[in-house]
């Protein structure tokens, strides 16, 4: 898959089959994704991949505390406002992916199964964790995103889909201690990782683009 074609049809995938992902393409996405520039060459990204009767346990940890509705404990704050032009993509967004589905606004039922199946991975059989070490900056939290792109690019020239997803960090201190992890190992962001289901209705979603206009302004 050509560079600029991958990067302009990727999407995020939000049901997946059950096939797993073989080892050796794994490795070989790792791999790519390492090659992301960082700061000064720190690389410090770290990465937990999670899959088999482990990523079904894990699952099933977090699920109960997300149906539970703990109390959660991002170790990156989630926003808590946008500024207004934000604020409108981010609503139109929620609201045309829930009309693709088919659930209505008023429908507490259907949006409490959508946020549930978060933390079931949407059935993917792979979940991918990346942390760094707690003392690190900002540089390297904007460091890890650059690794993410690069490792949810590298899955899609395998025809692997994959969604980031920020929910699944609602409970660091669960993830950690089941995958033995100290405190000092910061969670960044989850991403589920399989082959997309083409016949779910919800991967037939497509959101929309701001234009070159709404965000360059040119020096010249």
């Amino acid at each position: 898959m050509e560079l600029l074609e991958g990067i302009e049809t990727r999407r995020s995938s939000r049901a997946f089959k059950s096939t797993p992902i073989p080892r050796d393409v794994m490795e070989k996405i790792l791999l790519t994704a390492g090659r992301s520039p960082s700061y000064t060459n720190t690389q410090p990204w770290e990465v937990a991949v999670v899959g088999g009767q482990k990523k079904d346990e894990l699952s099933k940890a977090i699920f109960e505390l997300a149906k539970a509705k703990a109390a959660t404990s991002s170790d990156i704050p989630h926003p808590q406002s946008w500024p207004p032009e934000l604020e409108q993509r981010f609503r139109e967004h929620g609201a045309r992916r829930l009309a693709t589905i088919g659930v209505a606004r008023d429908d507490t039922v259907g949006r409490e199964n959508l946020r549930l199946s978060n933390f079931e991975f949407y059935g993917a059989p792979c979940v991918v964790f990346l942390f760094m070490d707690s003392t690190l900056s900002s540089w390297s939290i904007y460091d890890v995103g650059l690794f993410s792109q690069s490792l949810i690019l590298a899955a899609h020239s395998f025809g692997i889909g994959s969604c980031l997803q920020a929910s699944i960090t609602n409970y660091p201190d669960a993830i950690r201690d089941f995958l033995g992890l100290p405190p000092t190992r910061k969670l960044i962001i989850g991403i589920s990782l399989g082959y997309p289901d083409p016949e779910a209705v919800i991967n037939t979603y497509r959101s929309t683009r701001i234009t070159l206009d709404d965000f360059v302004q040119w020096y010249e």
